[in-house]
């Protein structure tokens, strides 16, 4: 092949760049590791702890955080795979997992109140129905005490089955927060409309803001805009002393981060600090 037919055909219309393939290699591998992992049923959740910031000392919730485990029993946290199986079949059973798994730490302590990822398009799916109304049914309790948390691009691709998914379970009693507040999706006619019970302002905005005048500025209209909307607020990726100050001094309601806790695999009301694993 000479040189011109080389270099035409790198850029003819169908052909794959050397990119292309790596990212489509990539996913491929994902897809199969995410898969082997839901057939084996190696999935836990990590719990981190979101805080009162009038007492950081005392936990308000927690976050349920799905890990896969993979071959080699490796933790494998979401960020490293939820976006490629989110719109697939994985993204709903990892969904369905997650759930069961919240569910039965609910069932087990009766003083924890625990908040759990959940796409939008698992609204609907019957496995996810039926494994909340199943876990509810277990423990009448449980629905006062679970959280679901649903991001806003999420939310934003079907707001209006969102609105109507949030009102029949609000009143059974389970409560629901907006994930990753600020990312730029959500359109604030929506937001008037969703009644979310607590809004997650996205750690864009929370990182290094005791040094940024712009994040303040940012923030500080979000943490308005919820309380407009009678939404209780937290800060998340909160990673240090001077932020953890800064937000308490703005009024913020909670905050989560590595500052106070990180996700621990073995659940921390049970586990004495020394011995906490990190996932």
């Amino acid at each position: 092949m000479s040189r011109h037919e080389f270099s035409k055909g790198l850029i003819e219309p169908g052909l794959a760049s050397p990119l292309d393939f790596a990212v489509t290699q990539r996913d491929r591998e994902t897809m199969g590791m995410v898969r082997a992992a839901i057939d084996r049923r190696d999935v836990v959740l990590a719990f981190q702890p979101i805080v009162q910031a009038t007492r950081p000392d005392r936990p308000a919730f927690y976050e349920g955080l799905i890990r896969l485990l993979d071959e080699t029993g490796r933790i494998i946290p979401a960020k490293d795979f939820i976006e490629t199986v989110e719109n697939t079949e994985m993204g709903r059973q990892i969904d369905c997992l997650a759930l069961e798994m919240g569910l039965i730490a609910l069932s087990e302590d009766p003083s924890l109140r625990l908040s759990i990822n959940m796409s939008a398009r698992s609204i609907g799916y019957p496995a996810w129905m039926k494994a909340l109304n199943k876990g509810l049914a277990i423990d009448e309790t449980a629905a006062e005490r679970l959280i679901l948390e649903i991001t806003e691009s999420s939310a934003m691709a079907v707001p209006e089955l969102v609105t109507v998914f949030m009102q029949d379970l609000q009143a059974r009693g389970v409560s629901f927060a907006l994930d990753d507040f600020g990312a730029g999706y959500t359109s604030f006619r929506y937001l008037r409309e969703f009644y979310f019970d607590i809004i997650k302002i996205d750690g864009q905005f929370i990182k290094g803001i005791a040094d940024s005048a712009d994040n303040q500025v940012l923030t500080q209209a979000l943490v308005t805009i919820a309380r407009q909307f009678d939404m209780f607020t937290v800060a998340e990726c909160v990673e240090n002393a001077r932020d953890a100050e800064f937000l308490m001094g703005m009024g913020i309601d909670c905050m989560q981060g590595y500052y106070f806790g990180a996700p621990t695999i073995m659940p921390p009301w049970k586990t004495p600090p020394a011995r906490k694993m990190r996932a």
